[in-house]
């Protein structure tokens, strides 16, 4: 159960408390060698002082809506300040075999200057709003030039040191306070960057798998957990007693490393901002070389994944998938 600790509607969701056990992420300068040594363990780290994405600190609404240019942007509108990401494919697959499964959101296409006018307006009652949206050509010439003067030394010489593959995105999210990106893991590492405000970061290890449960492979919310950290159910979801994970605020000018199939929860805590400015750096594994046995807590993962894969591609029938798990497993490899 969650509990919060203010009377601002705007702050009203705000300072999540939850029941499980939470350490913190390392903070650390950049410059101090122990963090080449947590990125190459995969393990999460705060880095200060990188400069990454200095050239964009004043990239407040105002200044956003008056240079990110007239292209069109991806927002999301939910009455929940929880904004549980789900995959429009697979929904649309599930839609066709009269799944009764509800988006948790809308997701429309607007100017920014639409958005910025949303996030002024807003009163309690109104749908609470997200704008997610790849940075691309599409962005005004002086946004363009502040992402020029990133970075980018830093960054690529993390990339080649940890020998990953190519940056795949750099995804702008703007967010109102009090918003929740619900926990979930994605197959890529990351550098988090913050630019306004500030976001409180949980983190829990890709052997916390089997405690936090996540949805099958072919649903929409595949890669999310199922769990709600505000009201979970321990009848359905015993061994969410048992997580453990980190924690961490990130405030401008700081970097999260996000290593790839960690589990994330992340809380916009914008202190009377109203919103707050992030810029993830997406980046593909690279090669994996000889295979080094036991396994990673994060290959088993990405054997679980692809186990379910072949299930679906084979029985063409996500109901079967189910049933045949259960009968390799239940009696065979339980006690």
């Amino acid at each position: 159960m969650a509990t919060t600790s203010s009377s601002n509607p705007m702050n009203e969701i705000l300072c999540q408390k939850y029941d499980f056990s939470l350490e913190n992420i390392p903070r650390l300068s950049h410059l101090d060698p122990e963090v080449q040594r947590l990125i190459s363990n995969d393990r999460p780290v705060i880095l200060t002082g990188t400069g990454l994405v200095s050239s964009a600190l004043k990239w407040d609404l105002d200044y956003l809506e008056k240079n990110i240019g007239n292209g069109d942007f991806n927002v999301f509108a939910s009455s929940s300040h929880v904004f549980k990401y789900y995959d429009d494919k697979k929904w649309r697959d599930q839609q066709d075999r009269q799944s009764t499964f509800d988006p948790p959101y809308a997701m429309s296409v607007m100017k920014f200057s639409d958005f910025a006018n949303l996030l002024r307006e807003w009163k309690p009652g109104d749908k609470r709003v997200y704008l997610q949206q790849a940075l691309n050509t599409t962005i005004g010439k002086q946004v363009v030039q502040d992402f020029a003067y990133f970075n980018w030394n830093w960054i690529n010489s993390q990339q080649l040191q940890h020998n990953w593959g190519p940056l795949t995105s750099n995804l702008l999210l703007v967010s109102m306070e009090g918003n929740i990106t619900p926990c979930h893991y994605d197959e890529q590492q990351n550098f988090f960057a913050q630019i306004h405000g500030h976001k409180r970061c949980i983190l829990f290890p890709p052997d916390q798998f089997e405690c936090l449960y996540p949805h099958p492979v072919f649903h929409p919310h595949d890669r999310q957990s199922q769990v709600d950290f505000e009201n979970p159910n321990f009848s359905k979801f015993p061994k969410f007693k048992e997580v453990k994970g980190y924690e961490g605020v990130v405030g401008p000018g700081d970097v999260l490393f996000i290593p790839m199939y960690w589990w994330h929860h992340i809380e916009a805590i914008c202190q009377g901002l109203r919103y707050n400015v992030s810029v993830n750096f997406w980046y593909k594994a690279g090669p994996i070389g000889q295979i080094e046995y036991p396994l990673k807590a994060q290959q088993k993962v990405a054997i679980m994944r692809n186990i379910e894969k072949m299930l679906i591609q084979t029985l063409q029938d996500n109901d079967e998938v189910a049933a045949l798990l259960r009968a390799m497993v239940i009696g065979r490899f339980t006690s």
